[in-house]
């Protein structure tokens, strides 16, 4: 049995093998390969860029550059728009809130109890008599403002086409 002499490497990288090159053949430069002329043509007109395809770059970075600045534009404005809506949306939320809140204080500041009192002692009028109250159904909305008599069947409507 024949025992080898190799040093065992630790670690857990494996190493390249080494290999002997030929000196002699590395060293020797290798002998040009012979092209056609017709490939020599080519490959230079490969490499050349006339005036048209030049043209045809720049006018294409030119509009590409365009369309990005046009385009971070268009993105600024909406980020504006956005925040001003924001901005109008808190605004009428704050003024809703502030209506609702002077409607509460009129309305809570108004006794209707001592209105009536007023009403028919310093001012004289007198509370309407059940005779006197007429209901009715309005179609359109629960406001209504009165330009000429109520209907005796009690039914206002403002087009032909509400049914009776």
């Amino acid at each position: 049995m024949a025992i080898r002499e190799e040093a065992y490497v630790y670690g857990n990288t494996v190493r390249q093998p080494r290999v002997s090159i030929d000196r002699q053949t590395a060293l020797q430069p290798s002998e040009p390969k012979r092209v056609s002329k017709q490939v020599h043509k080519n490959r230079k007109r490969a490499l050349d860029m006339n005036k048209g395809y030049v043209l045809f770059l720049s006018i294409a970075a030119i509009a590409a550059l365009f369309i990005c600045v046009r385009y971070l534009q268009i993105q600024s404005e909406i980020t504006n728009r956005s925040e001003a809506i924001a901005a109008l949306q808190s605004e009428l939320t704050e003024l809703k809130e502030e209506n609702t809140a002077m409607y509460n204080a009129a309305t809570d500041s108004v006794d209707l109890e001592e209105l009536r009192k007023r009403a028919v002692e310093d001012l004289g009028m007198v509370p309407a008599t059940p005779d006197q109250v007429m209901e009715y159904d309005s179609p359109t909305s629960s406001y209504v403002k009165q330009y000429e008599e109520i209907p005796e069947n009690g039914i206002l409507a403002q087009s032909s086409k509400v049914s009776k």
